[in-house]
């Protein structure tokens, strides 16, 4: 199943928020980081490690 990068993004987001409570700036943080690191060289390395 291929699920749009920023639509998992906001379904992770969004889970996170309303189970863990964390404060608004790390979720933002954990986002843009996770979002970066898949656009980086790190990507294959990362998509190996998953699958």
């Amino acid at each position: 199943m291929d699920v749009p990068l920023w639509l998992a993004l906001i379904v992770v987001g969004g889970l996170g928020i309303k189970l863990i409570r964390p404060p608004w700036w790390l979720v933002a943080v954990l986002l843009l980081g996770g979002y970066l690191l898949a656009d980086s060289l790190l990507a294959p390395l990362i998509d190996t490690t998953i699958k």
